[in-house]
């Protein structure tokens, strides 16, 4: 009711297109943004920050994925890490780990291993600085 549905989205210029019937046997390095209809057997790596992996429904990997971010709605086997935002589509279908800092995941969709959260480590405070520690000390001793 009060659900403002504002959500961040994955947007990017799509540099590279793998339509459907095609079918790639290797590595893929992008940059950019990669929309595939098609199948790559082989590890698919983004080279810079900012690329963005778009596997529709009828798109098919088997083989590592390391990106940026992406959105899949289609089929994965082999391991997916996602150094940013990760968005699973209904007819996502992934037999391997995932391994992501931010998840979105609608119904429907299916993970066929572990999910594993990478986001930031522990967060430790800075010590106090020697003026701060003897002035801590001297209302300690106060009291």
């Amino acid at each position: 009711m009060f659900r403002s549905d504002k959500r961040e989205r994955v947007v990017a210029s799509i540099n590279t297109l793998i339509a459907e019937g095609t079918s790639i046997h290797g590595d893929v390095r992008f940059e950019g943004g990669l929309h595939l209809d098609g199948r790559i057997e082989g590890t698919i790596a983004a080279q810079a920050a900012g690329a963005v992996l778009t596997l529709s429904e009828k798109g098919r990997i088997k083989g590592e994925v390391r990106v940026f971010s992406a959105v899949i709605n289609g089929a994965i086997e082999g391991d997916l890490h996602v150094a940013e935002r990760l968005e699973l589509g209904a007819a996502a279908r992934i037999a391997g780990n995932v391994y992501y800092k931010v998840l979105e995941m609608a119904a429907g969709a299916q993970i066929n291993g572990n999910m594993i959260y990478e986001g930031e480590g522990p967060r430790r405070l800075p010590s106090p600085s020697d003026d701060e520690a003897a002035a801590i000390a001297a209302v300690a001793a106060t009291v």
